[in-house]
């Protein structure tokens, strides 16, 4: 029989048999320590880590209320922003439409006027220019009108035609049709003839 504990002994590996030992170990100091009450330093110990745990878990609620208050703003401020998007898409020509308003009035007003004369239909289309114009200024759509001889811009003039000239190459000879821009945005290009090279 002892030969054959032996033999098994002899066939566990090293790591079974530090396993063993470290059993074997724990249950020798469990038995020695079995029915010691705890000193004041363990119990001081644990009050302290109890005062710590407490402590933890008020800031972890502190900062998870703060999380939330921000995650809230968060969304107000992205919901608020989108609305704003939303409204300056639907009312982004109001301020035009406003300006055109009063240039709508003067045409129909001058169509109302029963006997007309060649210069009141030139004054009240001059009016009426006027306050287009005003409009225009008012919404930011400025005129592109180049000079002759002015150098020929592609981003601004569109030439229909090359003519043949006394002007350097690729420069405005005349102005067909003139052009607009909204703020830096072309709206249409100034159509143009452009010198032909020499």
């Amino acid at each position: 029989m002892q030969d054959q504990e032996n033999q098994e002994v002899s066939q566990q590996s090293p790591l079974d048999a530090a396993i063993a030992d470290a059993a074997t170990e724990a249950a020798q100091a469990g038995a020695g320590q079995a029915g010691v009450p705890p000193s004041t330093a363990e119990m001081s110990g644990q009050s302290d880590l109890e005062a710590q745990l407490s402590a933890t878990e008020a800031k972890l609620a502190e900062m998870h209320d703060a999380f939330m208050r921000a995650k809230a703003d968060a969304e107000n401020i992205r919901r608020r922003a989108q609305e704003d998007v939303t409204k300056a898409h639907k009312f982004a020509i109001e301020s035009f439409a406003e300006a055109m308003v009063p240039v709508r009035d003067s045409l129909e007003m001058a169509l109302k006027v029963e006997t007309q004369t060649v210069d009141a239909i030139r004054e009240g289309v001059e009016m009426t220019l006027k306050q287009l114009s005003a409009a225009f200024e008012k919404n930011r759509v400025l005129e592109v009108m180049p000079q002759a001889g002015e150098k020929l811009d592609p981003n601004k003039h569109q030439a229909v035609a090359v003519v043949p000239s006394e002007q350097e190459a690729n420069t405005v000879v005349t102005v067909l049709q003139k052009g607009y821009m909204i703020a830096d945005r072309l709206l249409r290009p100034a159509i143009v003839t452009a010198a032909a090279p020499k």
